[in-house]
């Protein structure tokens, strides 16, 4: 390979991420309303998650930080913290109804 060729490699590889990198941030537009939308989610989320008693500890604290983050301004904040809030949610609920039929096995019945 000669040296016009690496350099229109490079270029063209140079291109490539710079594309994908505009493709990534302009797929995720932070306003107000995508941030509500987000919120709106985690909290649903954290309600199928309760109603299992499913809910993990921190679910509820990334929905109140999400909903200061709205208040402040800083929307892609309130999106990312409420997407880990909707998925602790979902988790938590995947987990609650996973265990509800576990057994005690026997050899552990008998301590008790």
């Amino acid at each position: 390979m000669n040296r016009v060729q690496r350099w229109a490699a490079v270029a063209i590889v140079l291109g490539l991420m710079a594309g994908s990198t505009a493709l990534l941030a302009g797929e995720m537009k932070a306003d107000a309303a995508t941030a509500s939308e987000a919120i709106t989610r985690a909290e649903a989320a954290q309600k199928k998650a309760d109603s299992v008693n499913g809910e993990w500890r921190d679910t509820g604290k990334f929905i109140k930080n999400a909903k200061k983050a709205v208040e402040e301004g800083d929307y892609a904040k309130a999106i990312r913290l409420a997407n880990k809030a909707e998925s602790e949610g979902n988790l938590g609920y995947q987990q609650a109804v996973s265990q509800s039929k576990l057994e005690i096995p026997s050899y552990l019945k008998a301590m008790y």
